[in-house]
């Protein structure tokens, strides 16, 4: 085994031990304050909404240029409703950074 080899390794045991602290310390840090763990569920709950009426929206054909990729029908609805959800993100970030514009604009 090669030195490249074993910092690859490395890598990829330190990669893994950050998501898991980065996933696994936030939610110990949450418990000790409620309010903000119900707040951090309702941003959730409201990006699962979006993502569902955007899976709603989505069509699910598969062209055949696609289908020698095994892309299936329940693949295309996935990326379609990502898409629509992140067309929803971007607009509204527009909006909200003009609506912030004119409020300071006003004030």
């Amino acid at each position: 085994m090669e030195i490249v080899d074993i910092a690859l390794y490395i890598g990829y045991a330190l990669t893994g031990l950050a998501t898991v602290l980065a996933i696994v310390l936030p939610l110990l840090k949450a418990l000790d304050n409620p309010k903000g763990l119900m707040k951090s569920l309702v941003g959730v709950l409201v990006v699962a909404g979006i993502f569902g009426v955007g899976f709603a929206l989505a069509g699910s054909e598969v062209t055949a240029a696609y289908a020698k990729f095994d892309v299936t029908p329940f693949i295309s609805q996935m990326v379609g409703a990502s898409l629509i959800t992140a067309y929803v993100f971007m607009v509204g970030a527009f909006v909200l950074a003009i609506f912030t514009e004119f409020a300071k604009a006003f004030k």
